[in-house]
């Protein structure tokens, strides 16, 4: 269940994220709600995730899952460059979180 918990956050994280360009420098008031409700969920979703999972297992998937979903919107949702160099190094975030819940028992 905390590896759920914990992907769930990154979702959250992405969202808080995004949310912060949308948001315009938190100047207008409904997307910074929203991007303030996405922090606040995502953090509460992390502080179950560790109960159960190791703190740096958890916080480096969070953060990853949070980089490559950000990055990844940001190349279909603002016209960010999605070189093939930038992509690769996108996918060794994703072979970083794939290889740390591995490496945690998958569990």
């Amino acid at each position: 269940m905390s590896w759920y918990l914990l992907i769930l956050a990154g979702i959250f994280e992405i969202g808080w994220a995004i949310g912060l360009e949308y948001s315009d420098g938190l100047s207008k008031p409904v997307p910074t709600l929203a991007t303030g409700v996405a922090l606040v969920i995502s953090m509460v979703l992390l502080a179950q995730a560790v109960k159960d999972l190791p703190i740096g297992t958890a916080y480096a998937v969070w953060t990853g899952i949070g980089a490559v979903g950000t990055a990844s919107l940001g190349i279909v949702l603002f016209d960010e460059p999605a070189s093939l160099v930038r992509m690769g190094f996108i996918g060794l975030i994703v072979v970083g979180i794939v290889g740390l819940h591995a490496a945690s028992g998958g569990h």
